[in-house]
């Protein structure tokens, strides 16, 4: 049987429960992550495809035996995308011995920053969160490894001007969600223009972006030459929908990494081919790591969620999320040799991660003490109209801008501003 897009998000979320532990045995060596993640409110099926990978990889390496012996249980709890239900998860986490929090959620995560870093516990924010936490040195326990907003946004603008070739003159519009999320790329975006020459025209819509037939009009009239989309969720499906009924071609735009099949099944696959977005790790079946899930978890009915979404674009960055945290553990039970693991271990082994690939899902990534985001690399993918299609190699461009920003950003942050 075929389950439709809600279905599959009804299976996910009804698999979860109080907490999800694979395979874990009371009387094993445990290392606790908490999931306090959005399956409700405004992410739903991109935590729900998330999620699955994630557990679906764990379920993976526990069934190995482990890392050194050691078992991961993964906590996972429903937070609504609400901050208040983030916090509270968090305190239950911290008080169960969690040594890792992972939100998926800018606003959830965001609300964390404070907590983690008082309390010495790891928050992991893949393409999520601050895009400053990139900076280690302000915030040493918060680690998105991964390309944060602004390497996002500059990746796209390189990949749009190698098409142009030249810049100057066109027009970029920039249709956002207004919250913290969707503004985040907007100073690096308006110091791109000044250094390339094209002029930038920010569209905010109303959160969750149900509504934004106004908006598009307002594109529509100021014809720019290429359009990004920045939002998650529903948001992003109105978009494109709505940039589809106002004649804006989908090769013309761009969107950042939040845009997945599923979106393109509620857009219409046919209609939406030809759009491109952001990709920090291979969509599809195809990377050994995903056929490693397929034989070994899946095939011997350990999966987590509805088998037709492993490869999707959401559940390989979940899978890419739980390759780097497991990367991260081996790396701090090298340190302690085997015998025990903290949080400050863990935050020691998260932070030495050199050149991962997890098999060739992603770039090469490289995590330091200075460097949370790995080198801010990615690549451009589009939709055609059945598959995303990798159109760049991994790269990382601008990072002398975005730098520039994660440190006056993080120094901000550090003076309580």
């Amino acid at each position: 049987m075929k389950l439709n897009r809600r279905q599959m998000v009804l299976a996910a979320a009804a698999s979860l429960g109080a907490g999800y532990v694979p395979n874990v045995i009371a009387q094993e060596k445990v290392i606790k992550f908490g999931m306090a993640q959005d399956f409700t409110k405004v992410y739903t099926f991109v935590t729900a495809e998330y999620s699955q990978g994630q557990r679906d990889y764990l379920t993976l390496v526990n069934e190995r035996g482990g890392i050194s012996g050691w078992k991961i249980q993964a906590e996972i709890v429903d937070t609504g995308n609400e901050t208040q239900r983030g916090i509270e998860a968090y305190e239950r986490f911290k008080r169960e011995g969690v040594l890792l929090v992972d939100p998926l959620s800018t606003p959830v995560s965001r609300a964390l920053v404070p907590r983690a870093l008082d309390d010495k516990i790891n928050l992991v924010t893949m393409f999520s969160g601050r895009s400053d936490a990139a900076d280690g040195s302000v915030f040493p326990y918060v680690i998105p490894m991964s390309a944060s907003y602004w390497s996002q946004a500059s990746v796209l603008i390189e990949y749009i001007t190698r098409q142009e070739k030249d810049l100057k003159g066109k027009k970029i519009a920039f249709v956002y969600i207004d919250t913290p999320f969707g503004k985040e790329p907007l100073p690096l975006l308006r110091e791109i223009a000044k250094r390339r020459g094209f002029d930038l025209l920010p569209f905010p819509y109303a959160p969750p972006g149900n509504e934004q037939a106004a908006v598009w009009t307002q594109v529509r009239r100021a014809n720019p030459n290429w359009t990004l989309i920045w939002g998650g969720g529903v948001g992003q499906t109105v978009s494109l929908k709505e940039a589809i009924r106002n004649g804006i071609s989908p090769d013309k735009i761009a969107s950042v990494v939040w845009l997945s099949e599923s979106d393109m099944k509620v857009v219409g696959e046919d209609a939406a081919k030809g759009v491109l977005k952001f990709e920090g790790a291979a969509s599809g079946r195809e990377p050994k790591i995903i056929q490693d899930i397929l034989k070994d978890v899946v095939g011997k009915g350990k999966g987590s969620g509805p088998q037709q979404l492993v490869g999707t674009s959401y559940y390989n960055i979940g899978v890419l999320s739980a390759a780097l945290m497991v990367e991260g553990t081996r790396k701090a039970l090298e340190i302690s040799k085997g015998a025990t693991i903290t949080s400050q271990t863990l935050n020691e082994g998260l932070r030495s991660i050199t050149k991962f690939t997890a098999e060739g899902l992603a770039p090469s990534t490289t995590i330091t003490k200075a460097d949370h985001q790995g080198g801010g690399m990615g690549r451009v993918a589009q939709w055609d109209g059945r598959r995303w299609v990798a159109k760049s190699d991994w790269i990382s461009a601008d990072q002398d801008l975005v730098w520039e920003l994660i440190k006056q950003s993080s120094a901000e942050f550090k003076k309580g501003g």
